[in-house]
């Protein structure tokens, strides 16, 4: 089941997408994983009309989350601009619910509420380690916009921007 994260949530959803993305510490030098733990774990899910939307089980138990920022937000701070679309943010899946769907259910409904906003193109960022997330998104047909690229470590790992045009 999807639905939007309550406020006493976000504490433990900010837990669980560190907790799956802690995989990525072993590739990762420490300042890059400082610097996206804190992104993980920042209040920018917090700002005025961001969506945290959760996917949990009929008994409760959070299994994947996704933020879904508004256009024209800096969802990157100062690495990227304010895009005039949606963007997708800190997509995770808890390791053991990995394979199930999961991320691709949280991405269509950022796409179906990015549409019901009357958006046609919907955005997101994603580190050039992060392969499966990748395969996801291409498969979805998002489309890489390398001009919204960023390196924010300064240490050859890209932040691999990507659009999905709604408008077909």
């Amino acid at each position: 089941m999807l639905r939007d994260a309550a406020q006493d949530e976000i504490p433990m959803v900010r837990k669980q997408r560190l907790q799956a993305y802690q995989e990525y510490t072993s590739i990762l030098n420490s300042f890059h994983w400082e610097a996206l733990s804190g992104t993980l774990s920042s209040d920018a899910d917090l700002e005025t009309e961001v969506d945290v939307i959760i996917a949990e089980t009929t008994e409760g138990i959070i299994l994947g989350s996704v933020v879904l920022f508004p256009a024209k937000t800096m969802a990157y701070g100062d690495w990227t601009d304010a895009l005039d679309y949606p963007e997708i943010r800190m997509l995770a899946v808890n390791p053991e619910a990995r394979g199930k769907g999961i991320g691709k259910k949280l991405v269509n409904e950022c796409v179906r509420r990015t549409k019901e906003k009357g958006f046609t193109k919907i955005g997101l960022h994603t580190g050039s380690f992060m392969t499966n997330a990748m395969k996801l998104y291409e498969g979805m047909g998002f489309k890489r916009t390398p001009e919204y690229d960023f390196e924010p470590a300064n240490d050859g790992i890209i932040v691999q921007a990507y659009v999905l045009d709604l408008s077909s």
